[in-house]
């Protein structure tokens, strides 16, 4: 079963979305914002998408990440994740999973990798 974390309004989270759909995968759709994910599902997901730190899944341009001092590089994880957990917005996005698998959908042509 694929996984689809989304955001509606995002232009590549559709991209992705239309793209899974051409090759007739119909995922099930989570909408983040509306039920962000908990602490143990955000830590899956940092396994899954091979990242070290939930620095990367942060969308590091939002001006919501500068503005909680997020960008100071003492930050530690715990801190990290609970900013996640607070703000989803901040969830860079959009988010493929497959199995024990994960990609961001940053080209949505990179998700093609899991499928």
């Amino acid at each position: 079963m694929v996984t689809f974390y989304h955001n509606p309004r995002c232009s590549k989270s559709r991209e992705t979305l239309a793209l899974l759909a051409e090759r007739g995968i119909a995922p099930e759709i989570v909408h983040y914002l509306d039920t962000p994910p908990d602490r143990q599902t955000l830590q899956i997901l940092l396994q899954k998408l091979d990242m070290q730190s939930a620095r990367e899944l942060m969308r590091r341009k939002d001006p919501l990440y500068a503005a909680l001092g997020l960008d100071r590089p003492d930050i530690g994880e715990s801190a990290l994740l609970d900013a996640l957990l607070e703000n989803p917005k901040l969830i860079e996005r959009p988010i493929v999973i497959n199995g024990d698998r994960a990609r961001l959908g940053r080209p949505p042509e990179a998700v093609l990798e899991i499928l």
